[in-house]
């Protein structure tokens, strides 16, 4: 044997090793009919491209929902504010709360001897003898209360002593408000109340009032009527 042959034939046994040790290449079957893996290959490409494009499509969509909604809930948010002053989105102040004292502070309510006294004149003043309407403060709470009708008794300085006037029939829990120390008068109808109801008049407690806080003059109300009203304040320490 030549040595080309010899070198040749060491060129083939190392190939022949080398095939011999290299895995063989794997291969997916293909199921179907002949021809059938490239187009579902390329069926699988083209699902994945459109899928994508859907996708995006849909994102984008959704996105602009999103920023529509985002946009119409800004502009409800910028208008004016309920309790706000005009349209500058500021939450107002509460109302001022009227006060018997004129706005200032209430002093409390009056707790010594009456000296009532009996001078109405319809003159655009509230004067003893009449009923007026101003805002009463709760028993329990000063800074609170209700618009009313009072009678005028007195006066204390620079205030006037007035008792509250109702339309509730107390008759029916009489006993239930002595127990609270509330004692009440009837004294029938009036001018006082434009729907002519009955009304009752608090004997057990003297509120003080700032002339200048009475909304407004009412009535004048009887000598008679204001005469037993006084007795009855002598009954419950006034």
């Amino acid at each position: 044997m030549h040595v080309g042959q010899v070198t040749r034939a060491s060129r083939s046994g190392d190939e022949h090793r080398r095939t011999a040790a290299a895995p063989p290449a794997l291969h997916r079957p293909c199921i179907g009919p002949a021809g059938s893996c490239g187009h579902l290959r390329t069926a699988r490409v083209r699902g994945s491209t459109l899928l994508r494009v859907a996708s995006s499509r849909w994102f984008r969509v959704l996105t602009d929902v999103v920023r529509a909604i985002a946009g119409s809930g800004s502009k409800t948010r910028s208008g004016p504010r309920s309790g706000s002053r005009g349209g500058g989105g500021r939450r107002g102040a509460a109302p001022a709360r009227p006060s018997p004292s004129g706005g200032g502070t209430y002093p409390g309510d009056y707790t010594g001897t009456v000296r009532a006294e009996y001078s109405p004149a319809l003159d655009g003043d509230a004067d003893p003898g009449e009923v007026v309407w101003t805002w009463v403060p709760y028993e329990d709470d000063h800074r609170q209360g209700k618009d009313r009708p009072v009678l005028v008794v007195g006066r204390d300085r620079s205030w006037l002593l007035c008792l509250m006037l109702t339309s509730k029939d107390h008759d029916l829990d009489a006993a239930q408000e002595a127990r609270w120390g509330r004692y009440w008068l009837d004294i029938g109808s009036g001018p006082w109340d434009r729907q002519g109801r009955p009304s009752e008049v608090r004997l057990d407690r003297v509120i003080r009032i700032d002339p200048g806080a009475v909304r407004r003059e009412g009535a004048i109300m009887p000598r008679s009527t204001f005469d037993a009203v006084v007795a009855g304040l002598g009954k419950h320490g006034h």
